[in-house]
């Protein structure tokens, strides 16, 4: 998720493996199913469709996808209220809260759509038939060991996060803080929740920096506090100095990569994630059994990999 805003509060494009009917999917035409998005016109989400689209024209399915402008619970609660309303036979989400996005989800289920979450999930394990996602707590113990090995094993380290509640960005952060506890040499100074601001980030990476100049490293769980935190590096001359790991790996973070601005991106899968989704959104449809949780793969890029073809799933896309 990040700051990548649309003007329009809903993004909604379709993708047809076979001719559309008026109904929520029955045997006149493709089973009907909607992606509600974290937020619009982000290269993480965008990839994801990019997975779905191609997987729902493969399995003869109708795909529509619908995004609020801003990672915002009332933003998404009124997304999915018009999507509820419309009655699709399934639906694949990224709630934007783990606790307040229960009510709304419950809504769609109660109107007959299967519910599959992608990314992101909710508290409540009643909900959803299966959770498609990285292993965020995995991620962020790749990213303690990253930045352990970048730093020398020793130092001082900050962890930027948009806000608790996030069920991705939380796992991150307890994963990272459960590795660098391995570390005894490296001390983790501050925790700091900017919200998805990356000017917010910038002032507080600024104080930071000032509390502590010999500042050794930066662990930014998404997009937008990496955003914010590379900015503040930059202001104070020490791109490069004060490593900077960061999560996602958007064609901008790879193009900071390249220049030494950011020292390595914990990238995701969105793209099977998905196409995950879409398959467990027919199965169920189809009566079939489903997986309950699916973990997709992540890894360390740096500017040494980067170009490497095996990393090439990874980088998202801005466009399918």
């Amino acid at each position: 998720m990040n700051r990548y805003i649309v003007v329009a509060s809903v993004l909604a494009l379709a993708v047809t493996g076979a001719c559309s009917d008026s109904s929520s999917g029955g045997s006149s035409g493709p089973k009907k199913i909607t992606l509600i998005q974290g937020i619009a016109n982000e290269p993480f989400y965008i990839s994801m469709y990019c997975g779905a689209k191609a997987e729902a024209a493969k399995q003869g399915v109708q795909l529509s996808v619908q995004a609020p402008a801003q990672w915002d619970v009332a933003q998404q609660t009124q997304v999915v209220t018009s999507v509820a309303a419309s009655r699709p036979k399934a639906v694949l989400i990224a709630p934007v809260d783990k606790d307040a996005m229960a009510g709304p989800v419950r809504q769609l289920a109660g109107n007959g759509s299967k519910v599959i979450f992608v990314d992101t999930d909710l508290s409540d394990p009643s909900l959803g038939l299966s959770r498609i996602s990285s292993d965020n707590r995995l991620g962020g113990q790749l990213a303690a060991r990253t930045l352990a090995g970048q730093i020398g094993d020793k130092g001082k380290v900050v962890v930027l996060a948009p806000k608790k509640g996030i069920a991705t960005t939380d796992d991150r952060v307890t994963g990272f803080k459960e590795e660098i506890a391995k570390h005894p040499n490296i001390k983790l100074v501050s925790e700091q929740y900017p919200g998805d601001d990356a000017g917010k980030a910038t002032e507080i990476m600024n104080g930071e920096l000032s509390k502590d100049p010999d500042l050794a490293g930066i662990f930014a769980s998404n997009l937008v506090t990496g955003e914010g935190a590379g900015a503040a590096l930059k202001q104070a001359k020490k791109t490069g100095t004060v490593k900077l790991i960061e999560f996602d790996a958007s064609p901008k973070q790879v193009e900071d990569l390249r220049a030494g601005t950011i020292q390595a991106l914990i990238s995701q899968e969105p793209l099977d994630i998905g196409r995950q989704g879409i398959d467990q959104a027919v199965a169920a449809l189809n009566g079939k059994p489903v997986t309950k949780q699916i973990k997709t793969q992540l890894v360390a890029v740096t500017k040494d990999n980067v170009d490497q073809p095996d990393i090439a799933k990874y980088l998202y896309k801005q466009n399918c």
